[in-house]
């Protein structure tokens, strides 16, 4: 049981943190931010764009100032610019998520191991208990025995269902961020928007 809390406080330190990271932020209201920014590239206020990108931490306008600052026109040199600030800003997202499967893992082997231990002590107690009482002993120390495997199912509950949650915010930020390094790219270039069809 206490191998399976310090697994469940891990788990739970490393949940905490990556919602801090992905949720609290990385996470912006995307779609708003990045036709704010569009609207001011094409408006030719570029200065204004930077600073609402630099009035941010969160990866989206990470990702926009880099572009930004690069102050080059070259479809190349932006792509390459673009490249490189997703290298640096997408594994931010998804550091430290792997751990969380295999913590769940340990937490319910953990469990079946404690499980596994409460009916062997259990059966070894009422090896010289008379038949009469041997019973309720059983039953008694089967339901004890049991304690462990829900402790470590609850665990890995709680980690995997949190790791999807982080898994699929940190998706959707990577894809509003290789969205927003295209269309500023487009801005800056002065191509058609991909998306002025659509409104």
């Amino acid at each position: 049981m206490v191998l399976m809390l310090v697994v469940g406080v891990v788990g739970l330190v490393i949940l905490l943190e990556r919602l801090y990271v992905i949720v609290g932020r990385s996470k912006t209201n995307g779609r708003a931010f990045i036709e704010r920014i569009i609207q001011l590239v094409r408006s030719g206020k570029i200065e204004e764009a930077i600073k609402a990108c630099a009035a941010s931490t969160a990866a989206l306008p990470d990702m926009g100032l880099l572009i930004l600052r690069s102050r080059t026109r070259d479809e190349a040199d932006l792509e390459n610019v673009a490249e490189a600030a997703a290298l640096a800003e997408l594994p931010k997202l998804t550091r430290r998520l792997q751990y969380l499967p295999t913590l769940a893992v340990t937490a319910l082997m953990l469990g079946a191991l404690g499980m596994v231990r409460g009916f062997r002590m259990t059966m070894l107690a009422t090896g010289s208990t008379p038949m009469a009482d041997r019973t309720a002993q059983l039953t008694a120390g089967f339901a004890d025995a049991l304690i462990p495997m829900g402790f470590g199912l609850a665990i890995a509950i709680i980690l995997t269902l949190g790791r999807g949650y982080l898994v699929s915010q940190s998706e959707a930020i990577t894809e509003q961020i290789h969205e927003f390094s295209a269309r500023l790219i487009n801005a800056l270039i002065d191509r058609p928007d991909v998306r002025l069809g659509h409104r």
